[in-house]
């Protein structure tokens, strides 16, 4: 696999290529350190990367998000996860609204961003602990910064998805339109969305960005880590 890392300091850099390296070796990795550098990379050879990993503080946080939602929006095969300093729930929210496929704060610990690391580059989707407490089970009842309440989800087995539901939440997981979702199990995008709206009433929330985290936090109250739902070929 072909990974675009993109980051302006150069230990950080040093620190995610060889920490990539070791995790799975063969992977080439790619650096660069300037918005215009990301989007050349990608627009030269759309293709090449199977991964984008992007830290939005490459200029001001605006231009971040800016360029996020561009290569979402120009390049929707290429999976981007944030890599961030901070953790902060309205920011986490606000990349996974703009297409973010997982984010990865900076401050865990070396352990812990290697097994994210790993996850991520399985085809999973890492976010991190959300809520008052970092090991809380619960998932803001609303995406809107502000002050946070809190409601609490049910447990996997308690959802009763059927089959084919996992596998839209999977795709949903990972970001993918209705569109795309339809295309690849075959469905037409009217039962997609029917799929789409049991899965978010099954978790007990409103949009896809609340139920990457509801997952995520579902995981974390079980102890199993910020997990991924899987689906045959999904990347």
């Amino acid at each position: 696999m072909d990974v675009l890392l993109a980051d302006n300091h150069p230990l950080i850099l040093w620190a995610f290529q060889a920490m990539l390296e070791e995790i799975q070796p063969g992977v080439s990795v790619t650096s660069v350190s300037t918005p215009a550098a990301v989007r050349e990379a990608v627009a030269a050879q759309p293709s090449r990367f199977g991964l984008l990993l992007l830290d939005l503080q490459l200029g001001d946080p605006a231009s971040g998000y800016e360029l996020l939602a561009d290569l979402r929006m120009q390049h929707p095969e290429l999976p981007v996860v944030v890599v961030s300093a901070t953790n902060h729930p309205a920011d986490v929210i606000h990349a996974i609204d703009l297409g973010a496929s997982g984010y990865l704060p900076k401050r865990l610990s070396t352990t812990a961003l290697a097994d994210a690391l790993r996850l991520v580059l399985e085809g999973g989707i890492f976010v991190p602990p959300m809520g008052p407490s970092e090991s809380t089970a619960a998932v803001p009842a609303s995406a809107s910064a502000g002050p946070e309440t809190y409601q609490t989800l049910p447990s996997f087995e308690a959802l009763g998805l059927t089959p084919r539901q996992a596998d839209v939440l999977g795709l949903l997981l990972q970001g993918k339109p209705n569109k795309e979702i339809a295309r690849r199990l075959g469905l037409s995008v009217e039962t997609v969305k029917d799929h789409v709206q049991a899965v978010l009433r099954a978790l007990g929330v409103n949009s896809r960005t609340q139920a990457v985290l509801a997952v995520n936090q579902l995981a974390v109250g079980r102890r199993m880590g910020p997990m991924t739902v899987g689906v045959g070929g999904s990347r």
